[in-house]
């Protein structure tokens, strides 16, 4: 039998080290709120998650709020605030959900099924690939970035910056997604983020709309349906649909099934 391997939390001595480089090396204006050093600390974060865990099989995976109460406990310059910190969190909470996102609707070449990708928690919703722009991004670049991160392709050249569906959450939040249309459905995807997506697949718009379907959390989706079946009747597809009979689902990626080298 393998002896199982105790995991330990990260020394002092990295947490500093780590607090160094993504914190306290950043641009001064950048620490100059607890909103946005939270966002450094969650760059830190995933640095710690993909790279030093991910190569030291000891280290204990943490949720972000466990790594940032430890990082804020080791490091001098935090330390002092440790005792705010749930307040730092809700603060840090309310401010992301303002932030504006931008992603992209992948369609394939019928326009018959999209691409979308569910998180990694087992509680996460499906949704279009999507993330949150960093200071000064313009929309069209934040929604390359993100894709290329979450499912491993670049849709720069296939991107439209006059072909998108917006919907405001909760009043608060703007999401952008533009309509890539036109990709195989054979194409290769991964992503590049390690932890961040769990399974990529294509599903047909025909069996997509409000809540649950089969058992798929939709909530993300929902709200840009019928403003895309809109545009995809104003934009029909070159390529012949297939024959009447039901579309499924085509899982393209899945990191249970996926070996990592």
């Amino acid at each position: 039998m393998c002896k199982k391997i105790k995991k330990c939390h990260p020394s002092k001595e990295l947490l500093e080290d780590i607090c160094i480089r993504f914190v306290l090396n950043a641009p001064e204006e950048d620490q100059k709120s607890f909103e946005r050093i939270l966002f450094l600390v969650e760059s830190a974060y995933w640095y710690y998650e993909d790279n030093v865990v991910e190569n030291d099989p000891k280290l204990k995976s943490l949720s972000f709020k466990g790594f940032t109460c430890l990082l804020f406990k080791n490091c001098d310059v935090l330390r002092p605030y440790l005792a705010h910190i749930d307040d730092i969190f809700r603060d840090f909470s309310s401010y992301k959900s303002q932030v504006p996102v931008a992603g992209a609707i992948i369609l394939d070449e019928t326009y018959e099924r999209c691409l979308l990708v569910k998180g990694w928690k087992k509680s996460s919703t499906w949704s279009f690939p999507r993330g949150k722009k960093s200071k000064d991004e313009e929309d069209h670049a934040c929604a390359i970035r993100e894709v290329l991160e979450e499912i491993g392709f670049d849709v720069s050249k296939l991107l439209k910056k006059d072909e998108y569906i917006e919907f405001t959450f909760r009043g608060e939040q703007r999401v952008r997604l533009y309509i890539v249309a036109g990709v195989k459905e054979d194409t290769a995807f991964a992503p590049l983020t390690m932890k961040e997506i769990s399974q990529i697949a294509w599903h047909p718009l025909d069996r997509l709309d409000d809540g649950r379907v089969n058992g798929l959390k939709l909530y993300m989706v929902a709200p840009f349906l019928a403003s895309l079946k809109s545009w995809i009747s104003k934009h029909p597809s070159s390529v012949a649909r297939r024959p009447d009979k039901p579309l499924k689902s085509i899982c393209m990626w899945n990191a249970k099934t996926t070996k990592t080298e």
